[in-house]
């Protein structure tokens, strides 16, 4: 579904990851990037992707092909998808199949090789670990996922965690806290196919990187024929800047979720305004 977030102007979808829930980009009234869209002379929608057993039959190209762009083309030649995370190489996906006026990314991969290879190691690991319960599940669970994030920068879990025994209870940044860690550990597992398609090609392969990855029987390129701005995070651990794809790049000094909902998002926010802004061919 679209959650209409209000706005005038042409449409600016913003696309989430396939790994945790949209709310995210909208996580309450001061921190939503979903609420700052619709005042960049947007229209703000923001996509969910629903329950995944609906949809548990589609790898990451089958919900471009099948999804995304078919929502996309129904709102016409001048909506820009905004992509967050995976919905950021998605939304690059995307627009090798419809036309878009732009497209913008935010902590998004697209060279996997970009990653340490530790990295790509111990997801592949965790992978092996668990295939066969996903084979049985038809799904990969949220639990799996999240322990791949924290092999990723064990020490800053624990040091986030430490950071927040210090805060007041009652402040705004603990609340927030909770909020964020209900989104990071909630949502929905990862369809089969969508998870071997991540882990083994992608991570495994790289072949958005590479030039490899196929969608819709047509191979995928980052070097769009529109605008494309990847806005990546000099601190960010999920999704190195140096995996960011071709187009201009911006580099916000922040990590993977706080450039969204932290105190970096201002920057963020004036970015994305200055190449949402509809007068700006």
């Amino acid at each position: 579904m679209l959650r209409d977030h209000g706005g005038d102007g042409p449409p600016a979808v913003l696309v989430p990851s396939l790994i945790n829930p949209p709310r995210v980009l909208d996580l309450d009234e001061e921190v939503s990037l979903a609420s700052a869209v619709s005042r960049m002379g947007r229209r703000a929608l923001l996509l969910d992707w629903g329950p995944a057993r609906a949809r548990a039959d589609l790898d990451v190209g089958g919900h471009v092909s099948e999804l995304l762009v078919p929502l996309l083309r129904s709102l016409g030649e001048d909506v820009a998808p905004v992509g967050y995370c995976l919905g950021g190489t998605m939304a690059i996906a995307a627009a090798n199949l419809v036309e878009v006026q732009r497209v913008c990314t935010i902590a998004s991969p697209w060279s996997f090789a970009g990653y340490s290879k530790q990295s790509r190691n111990s997801v592949g690991d965790l992978w092996q670990a668990a295939r066969q319960a996903a084979l049985a599940l038809n799904l990969l669970p949220m639990e799996v996922l999240q322990a791949a994030f924290w092999s990723l920068d064990p020490k800053r879990t624990v040091s986030k965690f430490a950071r927040f025994s210090l805060l007041d209870p009652d402040s705004d940044d603990a609340r927030r806290f909770v909020i964020l860690e209900d989104w990071a550990n909630d949502g929905e597992p990862l369809p089969l196919s969508g998870a071997r398609e991540l882990i083994e090609d992608f991570f495994g392969k790289d072949l958005p990187g590479r030039g490899g990855w196929i969608v819709a029987g047509k191979t995928i390129s980052d070097g769009l024929s529109v605008p494309l701005l990847n806005l990546t995070a000099s601190e960010d651990r999920i999704t190195p800047a140096e995996s960011a794809g071709c187009g201009s790049r911006e580099n916000i000094p922040a990590g993977h979720v706080g450039m969204v909902v932290g105190s970096a998002r201002g920057q963020l926010h004036r970015s994305l305004a200055r190449f949402l802004d509809p007068a700006c061919r």
